[in-house]
């Protein structure tokens, strides 16, 4: 099957971001949301993203205006109907998307591809609401989605090699680097990323270092270029502990205890950039 044109649900972070990946690689892009509003502000994100690419002398101005051309917004499901795949990019929230992807199954297309951009849910899970379990598949890209070359490809457990080499196929043609990965919680980035920011929670609450050593030896010690303390305030120190507690119920081992002193931070809803305080003050 070819793949001409993408279907987007949520404008977004992720969302827009995966729009303007698509439509500077010569796919048309349709990206649904709620609202006009929620369009006319994704929309912007990616003119504003594109204008960056600019002045960096990436793209031009006219790669910029036929990217935007390819790129039609609107509220109605029905819009998606052309669409040979569809992501599905909503907020992290499994009834929500179960209602998304149960409306989705039932308009689309039966050979089209429906895939999900979740970081924790379950492929599997998911993929058993629709019609569609075979031609259903995890494509997890990572914020910012123009500038991060990985995309995780989870296949469920019912997710045909037909749709699993479609949709590796399409990260190539977005620039993008797959790897492959078992349903499972947390898939790979994320199961190893968030219990090393977690541990660098319990670090700091034993008092073995300042918030600022660590993330100091972290980038120096292991050349990343962010500390894991600044980096849990860039995402979020409330989704840092919901990721850990699915991790904690999951797989039902101690080693993913949140630490205290996260869970401590939360309650006190010091979460980070967005609420201007977190480890560091913004």
């Amino acid at each position: 099957m070819s793949i001409d044109t993408i279907g987007i649900v949520g404008a977004g972070t992720m969302g827009n971001g995966i729009a303007q990946a698509c439509a500077t690689s010569g796919l048309n892009v349709v990206m649904i949301d709620v609202s006009d509003a929620a369009l006319t502000k994704g929309l912007a994100t990616i003119a504003g993203s594109l204008d960056r690419l600019i002045k960096k002398e990436k793209i031009t101005a006219a790669d910029k205006d036929a990217a935007l051309a390819r790129i039609r917004t609107s509220t109605h499901y029905d819009d998606l109907q052309g669409a040979q795949l569809v992501i599905e990019a909503a907020t992290e929230n499994l009834e929500l998307k179960l209602k998304i992807l149960r409306q989705l199954d039932g308009l689309l297309a039966p050979e089209a591809i429906v895939a999900t951009n979740t970081s924790s849910i379950s492929i599997t899970q998911l993929a058993a609401v629709t019609g569609r379990a075979d031609r259903f598949i995890g494509m997890h890209f990572f914020n910012p989605v123009p500038m991060m070359a990985l995309v995780e490809i989870i296949r469920g457990l019912q997710t045909s090699d037909a749709t699993h080499d479609a949709v590796r196929e399409l990260a190539l043609r977005l620039g993008k680097t797959p790897i492959t990965v078992k349903n499972s919680p947390g898939f790979v980035v994320n199961r190893i990323l968030v219990p090393m920011i977690n541990e660098a929670f319990f670090v700091l609450a034993e008092g073995l270092a300042s918030p600022e050593d660590i993330d100091a030896g972290m980038k120096l010690g292991c050349n990343h270029p962010i500390g894991p303390l600044a980096l849990a305030d860039m995402i979020g120190l409330d989704v840092c502990l919901a990721v850990m507690n699915v991790y904690f119920a999951e797989f039902n081992d101690s080693k993913y205890r949140p630490c205290p002193l996260l869970k401590e931070m939360v309650a006190a809803g010091y979460l980070g950039r967005k609420t201007g305080r977190g480890v560091y003050r913004y």
